[in-house]
């Protein structure tokens, strides 16, 4: 009878076991079943960016566009130094799949401008989150601290600003040029140029316009265009410095020459 017992008692510990072993088994199959459907909707979730690589910066500016943006480049009487000045000069980057960048800096008679172009790649390294949607974080990084005044914000201030004893039209200084320091200040007391959001480039866009200087001397004015197609981000930042003391550089015509640049990378991207 004892050893029926252990026999019996043997044998339910190894069905025990069996049973244990082929439950596991069917509890990892469907686990395993469960883990393509999650990549799926994960695939699907978080797409790729439309660019894998981006094009050569100081060759993305055309000479017709360049001589726009830097007069000084036409005044060159020597060849060599003209073709030095379309060139430009490329930034230092290590990764021209994911990030490069082109300086441009021209003297002229009137006035010496500056631009510059940068492209950036952006690559999500989180299953979840698309490139689409981390350049689109970066960009929104960028228009928050560019400080963006409200749309519905600044109409009331021109007004008042232009109808001032000094006559002085609306858009031709900065507000703070009545203070003699406009170093922080908006660039332009026109509503149309004030920074603001831009519907009308790549997926999302924004201008930024400041002027800084004061009455006394040379007013330097800063356009800064930033969109984004896809996964790129791209940053126009065009500068003007006048030669001549109490000059203040035309914010519309910049505002416009910048954005025609920008229309046409947009263009050259594909967006």
């Amino acid at each position: 009878m004892q050893r029926k017992a252990y026999v019996t008692g043997t044998a339910a510990l190894l069905a025990a076991l069996l049973t244990g072993c082929t439950g596991g088994s069917g509890g990892s199959g469907a686990a395993d079943d469960a883990n393509p459907g999650d990549a799926g909707t994960a695939t699907a979730a978080a797409q790729p960016g439309r660019y894998r690589t981006l094009p050569e910066p100081c060759g993305a500016v055309g000479h017709d566009t360049l001589d726009s943006l830097l007069p000084g480049i036409k005044q060159m009487t020597d060849p060599s130094q003209r073709d030095k000045a379309y060139q430009g000069e490329a930034e230092l980057t290590y990764d021209t799949d994911r990030k490069v960048g082109c300086r441009w800096k021209v003297a002229s008679a009137d006035a010496t401008d500056r631009l510059s172009v940068d492209l950036e790649r952006v690559v999500s390294y989180d299953n979840t989150v698309s490139d689409d949607d981390q350049a689109g974080q970066l960009f929104r990084e960028k228009e928050a601290a560019a400080h963006l005044p409200e749309p519905s914000g600044t109409p009331s201030a021109p007004a008042t600003h232009g109808d001032g004893p000094s006559g002085t039209p609306s858009g031709s200084a900065s507000p703070a040029d009545a203070t003699g320091d406009s170093s922080s200040a908006s660039a332009s007391t026109s509503p149309d140029l004030q920074p603001r959001a831009l519907s009308d480039l790549g997926d999302e866009a924004y201008l930024d316009d400041q002027l800084a200087g004061s009455g006394s001397t040379a007013a330097q004015r800063t356009v800064t265009v930033v969109f984004r197609t896809s996964n790129v981000v791209v940053t126009i930042q065009y500068e003007e410095q006048p030669m001549a003391a109490g000059t203040t550089p035309d914010s519309k015509e910049m505002q416009d020459r910048a954005r025609k640049l920008a229309s046409r990378l947009d263009g050259a991207l594909g967006g």
